[in-house]
C-alpha cells in the first residue's frame, strides 16, 4: 500500500455504509480520500469520527453522481484542490420498491442513472485525471451478487426490479473498461467487487431479521477493496465475490 500513500481517491456514497467503511480504511492507509454524496452532513460527521491525525486526510464533497454536472464539477474541485483522482471507488447506489414491469418510469430512471450512469460519468472523470498526469491509478466497482448470471433470490422474496439490470450492466462496464484500458496502453487497473447480502442502510430492516448472521458487515467489503489496493503494479484482482457463510444465492 506504500505507493498510495498521500494519493488520491475518491469514494462516491461515502454517507455511510460501505462507502464510509471505504473511507475509514483508506484514510488509515495514509491516503488522502474525498468522499462525494448527497447528504454533506453525513460526510462532516464521518470526518469528525476519524482518529484527529487521519481527518486532515479526508476531504468531501456534496455530489449527487446521477447528476453528470454534479460529477464533473466535483472532479474539477479535486483537480484544483488535491492535484486529481488517482483511486476511485464507485459505490453509490440506490434501490426503489416494486416490479420492474409496473413499477413508476421516474424510479426507474432514479436507479439507472444512480447506479449505472453515475458509475459511468465518474470513471470517465477519474480516467481523465489519471491519463492527463500518465498515473497507473485504479477503479473499483462496488457491485452486487445481484447482477451476476443465475441470480435467483426466490419467487416468495421481494423482487429488486431494476437494480439487477443495472448491477448485471455494471460488470460489463468493468470488463468494457479492462479492454479498452490496454487498449489504450495504460496500466490502470480495474476491480469489480459484488458482495451478497450486507448490512447497510439500503437492506430494509425486516431483511435483516431474516437473514439474522447469514449477511456481510460493510467492512468486509472495505477489506476487499484494500486487498484489491494493495497488490503489485503488474498484478490485476479483476472480480471479486463476497457472501456471507451460509447465503443461499
Amino acid at each position: 500500500m506504500n505507493r498510495w500513500r498521500n494519493r488520491v481517491a475518491v469514494v462516491t456514497g461515502a454517507s455511510s455504509g460501505i462507502g464510509a467503511a471505504c473511507a475509514k480504511l483508506i484514510v488509515a492507509a495514509g491516503i488522502q480520500v474525498v468522499g462525494l454524496a448527497r447528504r454533506v452532513h453525513r460526510l462532516e460527521e464521518l470526518k469528525q469520527s476519524l482518529p484527529t491525525e487521519q481527518q486532515p486526510l479526508f476531504h468531501f464533497k456534496q455530489c449527487d453522481v446521477s447528476q453528470e454536472q454534479q460529477v464533473s464539477e466535483a472532479f474539477d474541485w479535486i483537480e484544483q484542490t488535491l492535484g486529481g483522482t488517482d483511486i476511485l471507488v464507485s459505490n453509490a447506489g440506490i434501490l426503489r420498491d416494486g416490479n420492474l414491469v409496473d413499477m413508476s418510469v421516474s424510479d426507474i430512471r432514479d436507479v439507472v442513472n444512480t447506479n449505472l450512469m453515475g458509475s459511468i460519468y465518474c470513471l470517465q472523470n477519474a480516467l481523465k485525471s489519471m491519463r492527463k498526469r500518465n498515473y497507473p491509478g485504479h477503479l473499483i466497482f462496488i457491485n452486487s451478487t445481484a447482477g451476476l448470471p443465475g441470480y435467483n433470490p426466490g419467487k416468495e422474496d421481494p423482487s429488486l426490479n431494476v437494480y439487477t439490470p443495472t448491477k448485471f450492466a455494471l460488470n460489463a462496464v468493468n470488463e468494457i473498461c479492462r479492454q479498452e484500458l490496454i487498449t489504450l496502453k495504460t496500466k490502470i487497473k480495474t476491480t469489480n467487487i459484488s458482495p451478497g447480502w450486507v448490512s447497510t442502510e439500503i437492506v430494509p430492516d425486516e431483511t435483516k431479521a431474516q437473514l439474522g448472521d447469514v449477511i456481510l458487515q460493510a467492512d468486509d467489503i472495505a477489506n476487499a477493496v484494500i486487498y484489491a489496493l494493495s497488490t503489485p503494479p503488474h498484478a490485476q484482482v479483476q472480480e471479486i465475490t463476497l457472501r456471507a457463510v451460509g447465503e443461499w444465492f
